[in-house]
């Protein structure tokens, strides 16, 4: 598992002066407040050159605010944000080795799609053979090469936003800034659109940082990510730790979903720990320890994916209930599976359709049993 205090500096801790590709981009100590409100609380965070690193949470959490503060658009009340190195505290927006694609895109409609890409590049006085040059080559990076005479208006959405994306790169930025990157695209294009913006980006090396509400976008894109609450960074980590191993209820709630069940501790070892619950007619039996003492308040999180269905008993002490099915939603591939167990709590399962077959589909009313193993819990104690 992975978290805040694990990966980022102590608290007051400051960079040396140097910087290394572990640190490229180093955010210390950093508090952003509007008026008597705290929108950023003390985050520290540590990005590296080439990386494409999320910040995730819901709307007013403190993401945008930090996104806005790295790109020059908000200041910041206190605490430090180094590029590469340089403190960007005196630096105005326009002088910053930043660029921001907007999740509006903010292309120019009056003008082609080569000279959206050129104007920043005019605006900084680059020769026209070199502007040439770097327009047409960012443009055939994205793909848009033939679309350089049409109008924002004759592109569709994923279209426009590989313009966008050829403007922000085009001015060759140390660090690329994306709001909300795939908003404005409907689902099938967003989760296709995705694949080839990493793909993109990955060639060019560019250090990426992108803000978004979406789970499944930041899971998708990138190769860490930190979930945000409060101003705070709650977790940080890899997509793989973060929804494995999450490290509070609220997290094991906002990446996914889960099942939560609450009990006691009654049994703590290095490797396992059982839990006391009103809410199963058995005891949760997890394989891993927490060093906590007994009779501690705990929540266990178990993913929708790691629980079986079985219309027999199942066999052991541990990790079952027993109910009815209240409800059913097919995806295709597998099936939502809500359980009412008999004290009244609901346990959701996604079942294969292959599983399915092997016990007989049930369907709404059935008595059913719940099971999960013991690697399939993680113990949350905040």
């Amino acid at each position: 598992m992975s978290d805040q205090s694990s990966s980022q500096p102590a608290a007051g801790a400051r960079p040396s002066g140097s910087t290394s590709a572990e640190n490229f981009v180093q955010i210390v100590d950093v508090v952003k407040k509007f008026g008597e409100t705290v929108a950023v609380k003390n985050v520290n965070l540590s990005v590296a050159k080439g990386e494409l690193f999320a910040l995730l949470g819901s709307s007013g959490c403190g993401k945008s605010t930090l996104l806005r503060m790295l790109a020059g658009l908000e200041s910041v009340t206190s605490g430090k944000i180094l590029i590469d190195g340089e403190d960007l505290a005196l630096m105005p927006p326009y002088r910053r080795p930043v660029n921001m694609m907007f999740q509006s895109y903010a292309l120019f409609p009056h003008m082609t799609v080569e000279s959206n890409v050129a104007f920043g590049l005019k605006q900084e006085g680059v020769q026209k053979a070199e502007l040439k040059e770097r327009v047409h080559a960012a443009l055939e990076l994205v793909q848009m090469g033939r679309f350089a005479k049409r109008k924002p208006h004759q592109l569709s959405g994923g279209q426009q936003q590989r313009v966008a994306l050829a403007r922000s790169l085009v001015k060759r930025p140390k660090l690329l800034l994306l709001d909300e990157p795939m908003s404005a695209l409907d689902k099938q294009i967003r989760q296709r659109t995705q694949i080839e913006l990493v793909n993109i980006l990955d060639r060019v090396g560019v250090t990426c940082i992108m803000v978004t509400h979406d789970q499944e976008e930041a899971m998708t894109m990138a190769g860490r990510l930190a979930v945000m609450s409060e101003g705070q960074i709650v977790q940080l980590g890899t997509p793989h730790e973060v929804y494995e191993y999450p490290n509070s209820r609220f997290s094991a709630e906002f990446i996914g979903s889960t099942n939560l069940f609450d009990g006691h501790v009654v049994e703590d070892e290095p490797d396992h720990v059982f839990v006391e619950t009103s809410e199963l007619p058995c005891r949760l039996y997890v394989n891993h320890g927490i060093s906590g003492p007994l009779g501690m308040p705990v929540t266990i999180s178990v993913r929708p994916e790691r629980i079986a269905l079985t219309r027999k008993p199942p066999e052991g002490a541990y990790n079952w209930g027993r109910g009815t099915v209240a409800n059913i939603a097919y995806m295709g591939g597998y099936s939502l599976y809500h359980v009412q167990l008999d004290s009244g709590k609901t346990v959701v399962a996604n079942v294969s359709s292959l599983a399915l077959t092997e016990i007989e589909s049930p369907t709404w009313g059935d008595e059913i049993y719940v099971r999960w193993s013991a690697s399939a819990g993680v113990v949350l104690t905040a």
